[in-house]
């Protein structure tokens, strides 16, 4: 079963990163003139990796942007995305001293999930683990939302998230969730630095009861506004920012 990534950056960044199987490159136009930017790499990209490229005028793309999408003249049809085993990213966790995961409670909109893996790019996570059920999974959307840094990320789908935080912690991995409780700390006070795994609750619940009891800690995020939350993939992008600085090298280990 085939999916159609749109835009340039999502097109350009699963080129570049090489984990699906393309099936044809979407050109809008008749190909007289050079491609220019990114859409020269798109371009090059795919002639290096023998995927076919078709010119074309409207057609697919009249249809793109019937579905209310922006295709920036590029469209690749591709395989599905390629999902990892959760032992994979332990695997990557092992490896490093100080790895960096996501888990996903349950997130349901695309646009949120795109949001945290743009960020988790950007903030070195090493892996993101999503629920098979219940919850919004890797799609061109996704792909999109998060300007194809999906593409990069290695993503294991689990079949129970509670049970899967219990696994990271015996592999000496800690778990911090993000809620609002009581019990919760000030993210300002918080130790993000060695093993962790950033647990982000659903979008309209937040944790789930067990997810947040299993945790190891949870954080909340210190607001001076009259609104006393924040949507879930900004309050996870603040969180992951946080535990990329603890982890940052410090001028003393520099020598600076």
């Amino acid at each position: 079963m085939s999916e159609l990534l749109v835009g340039r950056h999502a097109v350009l960044e699963s080129l570049r990163a090489g984990r699906r199987h393309y099936y044809r490159l979407w050109l809008e136009g008749d190909g007289r003139t050079p491609p220019k930017g990114s859409l020269a790499e798109i371009v090059q990209l795919a002639h290096k990796t023998k995927v076919p490229t078709r010119h074309v005028e409207g057609g697919i793309f009249d249809r793109i942007r019937r579905a209310q999408l922006n295709p920036q003249g590029v469209a690749l049809e591709t395989g599905p995305y390629p999902y990892v085993e959760l032992d994979d990213i332990l695997d990557l966790a092992v490896r490093n001293p100080d790895p960096l995961l996501l888990v996903l409670d349950h997130l349901e909109d695309p646009r949120n999930l795109g949001t945290l893996f743009r960020s988790g790019e950007a903030f070195g996570v090493e892996g993101v683990i999503l629920p098979e059920r219940r919850a919004a999974g890797i799609t061109p959307a996704v792909s999109n939302a998060s300007s194809g840094a999906v593409e990069h990320i290695p993503v294991a789908l689990v079949g129970n998230v509670n049970r899967t935080i219990d696994l990271l912690k015996k592999s000496n991995i800690w778990t911090v969730g993000l809620d609002l409780g009581p019990e919760a700390i000030s993210l300002t006070d918080a130790d993000l630095s060695g093993p962790l795994a950033v647990v982000v609750g659903n979008e309209g619940k937040g944790l789930s009861r067990l997810a947040r009891e299993k945790c190891d800690f949870c954080v909340t995020i210190p607001m001076a506004g009259s609104v006393d939350s924040l949507n879930a993939a900004i309050a996870g992008s603040i969180v992951l920012f946080h535990a990329f600085q603890a982890r940052a090298p410090s001028e003393d280990a520099l020598g600076v």
